[in-house]
């Protein structure tokens, strides 16, 4: 690799995910292999703001209402991710729609908080995924790392982890519980991103023990 992964982090909330890729980067499984390029959040005054420009991380905020059509709003986007020079963009809580631009498929994550594909797909997020959850008296439930398409929640699967879901649950404690695992799954996905070693063949992802060698390194 010719240099660490440079991840572009989009985010809409807290700044929880961006918080823990920061500490995987500083002194677990991402050290030298990745970096913080560029965090673009969906509407100002969130916390996941602060914790970007804390860590000395470029953070633009573009809101969806002000453009008229989301493919102007995709095409901005996609251009602080082309100047912020980002080989993986990664979805930390996310919520605005937008399109992937060509030039960036196979090269997008999300980290949703349930075992897809149940659980997903449009206004399936936070909350609502673990009150669903709950709703359908699931004994287990857990977070899915997966590549992103344009169809919410779609893509290929990277990453699974899984974790009880008791009868005494609330949505709280469920999501708490399931965050844990957040924590784990998307460092070991980026980290075998980085390493070279998941492939997507006829929308499924492998991960081969010999890494192949990412697109721009020729």
């Amino acid at each position: 690799m010719p240099h660490p992964l440079r991840l572009g982090i989009l985010l809409s909330g807290g700044g929880r995910t961006l918080e823990n890729l920061l500490a995987e980067i500083a002194g677990g499984r991402l050290a030298g292999l990745a970096e913080v390029a560029v965090v673009i959040a969906s509407r100002p005054g969130i916390r996941g703001i602060t914790v970007g420009e804390n860590a000395g991380v470029p953070v633009h905020v573009i809101r969806r209402k002000n453009f008229d059509k989301v493919g102007d709003y995709s095409e901005a986007m996609g251009r602080l991710l082309d100047e912020a020079r980002v080989d993986l963009v990664c979805l930390a809580g996310f919520l605005s729609y937008w399109i992937v631009p060509d030039r960036y498929e196979g090269r997008v994550m999300n980290i949703h908080p349930a075992l897809l594909p149940a659980f997903g797909g449009k206004g399936m997020y936070g909350h609502h995924v673990h009150e669903a959850v709950l709703a359908r008296g699931c004994k287990a439930s857990g977070c899915t790392v997966h590549v992103v398409n344009n169809e919410y929640d779609a893509g290929p699967i990277v990453l699974q982890r899984t974790v009880p879901a008791y009868a005494e649950d609330t949505p709280d404690t469920l999501a708490a519980r399931v965050f844990r695992e957040e924590c784990e799954a998307y460092p070991e996905a980026i980290r075998l991103y980085a390493e070279g070693k998941l492939r997507v063949e006829d929308g499924v992802v492998h991960i081969d023990e010999t890494p192949y060698r990412r697109p721009e390194e020729g």
